[in-house]
């Protein structure tokens, strides 16, 4: 077994894919905040790729974190000269790659030395792998929350930001000041029409402390929307043993995660980007009718059947498949709900898309966890089930199966399994999710009363009935009852 390092890379065996490129040559030209297993699954694995091919080595990436919480993360990049073992599982077929795209990681929480970087030329992309909360979208109305307390601190100093978009406003402001061209920002995070979510995080912040900046950033920043793809679990104990056992590696921080990946980006680039269309990324005018695609039919499908999986005290994603009551509520769900919301999109089959979904959901390799679905519902239930609701009304005059989701995720946030199992808070508003899901055990409508979450969709007679008949169920009759009604 051998540690990951440059000098590693000397004596790899052909088992491992390496870089065929001079890591030392490489220069910097993304600056990316939110160095996590997706980002290095993904935007990481294609520029790789791309510099496999002997081109774009000015693109290399910075990685940059804000919380204290990711010093552990660089720290074990920074052991191993900020390299990453990517491993491809599916069936009985596992590969691993060493990627060395990374030239630095400045150290989380050092705001002087980000804006610094922010500052340079050379670098002319920044992304973004920031979650949903990263973005302080008023849930209620979708714009941006002005009124959170970090971004009020952050209008008044970005000098010592509490906000990704803190030091991205400081940074442009000083690449304003010295007559530099300024950077695309490109979220890679699955919210809908992230550029557009990005540009309003920014702007707004900039509106609050210099107009005239919001209007420079307005009329010369480019924030194209994107969509990715790629299931990447978090990485555990496991899975480090059996890269030791492998493949002989020993990496503290490895990334393991299924063959299928896709990125689709419009292109907007006026300070150049690179040839990413070489390996395989998908560029396009409008990216919207795939973004919505993925996050209906994929994310809706994780986040319907996280719940139900998980207040069946089932630990893995693949389990959930193999329950015949979870991937049949799914199923059901996705044709008669979910993709019927979902317009045409150019050269893909929707009834295929779902069927390579099905198939990447039952993955055992992966063994991505439903506590990973669970996470933040506070934040993904707005962006991937309850627009889809309202539009299964508007379309179908009913959404009973996305009524369910939200009966289901109110039932588990009460805080205990149908075994009576508990669970663990895991979402950023927990402690107010559970007051509320046991308010609404004996009246269903204290849940749907959250407008900040719910917005209109609350109050919909159609939907409140069909959300207190399932969650009167739920209760009543447990998850396994509730499920085979809907199914049946």
């Amino acid at each position: 077994m051998t540690r990951l390092s440059n000098i590693f890379l000397e004596t790899m065996t052909d088992r491992v894919a390496s870089p065929r490129y001079d890591r030392s040559a490489l220069r910097a030209g993304i600056l990316h905040f939110g160095v996590g297993n997706f980002h290095r699954s993904h935007q990481a694995i294609y520029l790789d790729a791309l510099f496999n091919n002997e081109s774009d080595h000015d693109w290399a990436i910075v990685g940059a974190g804000i919380f204290s919480g990711a010093m552990t993360s660089w720290q074990r990049l920074k052991e191993q000269d900020w390299l990453t073992t990517v491993v491809e599982q599916d069936g009985n077929n596992t590969s691993a790659r060493v990627v060395g795209v990374m030239v630095d990681y400045l150290k989380p929480g050092d705001s002087a030395a980000i804006i610094e970087k922010l500052s340079d030329p050379s670098i002319r992309i920044v992304s973004l792998t920031i979650t949903e909360g990263g973005y302080f979208i008023d849930a209620s109305t979708g714009g941006f929350n002005s009124n959170h307390p970090d971004i009020v601190a952050d209008a008044e100093d970005q000098s010592q930001s509490k906000t990704v978009f803190g030091l991205i406003l400081a940074g442009l402001t000083a690449r304003r000041a010295a007559g530099a061209i300024p950077f695309t920002i490109m979220s890679c995070d699955n919210i809908p029409h992230n550029g557009q979510v990005a540009a309003n995080t920014l702007i707004g912040l900039a509106e609050l402390t210099d107009p005239e900046l919001a209007t420079w950033i307005r009329d010369n920043v480019a924030f194209p929307n994107g969509m990715v793809d790629r299931i990447t679990p978090a990485t555990t104990d496991s899975h480090r043993e059996q890269l030791n056992k492998g493949f002989g590696i020993e990496d503290a921080w490895p990334v393991f995660c299924e063959p299928f990946k896709q990125w689709v980006l419009e292109d907007r680039f006026p300070a150049g980007r690179p040839a990413l269309e070489r390996v395989g990324v998908q560029f396009v005018a409008n990216v919207s009718p795939f973004e919505l695609m993925k996050i209906r039919i994929l994310n809706g499908g994780h986040a319907a059947i996280a719940y139900p999986a998980a207040l069946l005290d089932i630990q893995f994603v693949h389990e959930a498949m193999e329950h015949p009551l979870v991937s049949g509520f799914l199923g059901k769900l996705e044709r008669e709900e979910i993709i019927p919301t979902v317009p045409p999109v150019p050269g893909t089959d929707l009834a295929d898309y779902y069927r390579t979904i099905e198939k990447r959901f039952s993955n055992r390799s992966i063994a991505d966890t439903i506590d990973r679905l669970c996470f933040d519902g506070s934040n993904r239930q707005p962006k991937f089930i309850l627009p889809t609701a309202l539009d299964s009304i508007r379309i179908n005059h009913r959404a009973s199966g996305l009524a369910l989701v939200s009966a289901l995720w109110c039932r588990y946030c009460h805080g205990e399994t149908d075994s009576g199992r508990s669970i663990a808070a895991n979402d950023s508003i927990w402690d107010r999710l559970q007051a509320t899901a046991k308010a609404a055990r004996e009246s269903p409508s204290q849940w749907l009363s959250m407008t900040d979450i719910y917005g209109e969709l609350g109050a919909n007679s159609v939907f409140a009935r069909d959300f207190a008949s399932h969650l009167v169920s739920l209760w009543q009759r447990g998850t396994t009852s509730t499920l085979q009604d809907y199914i049946s």
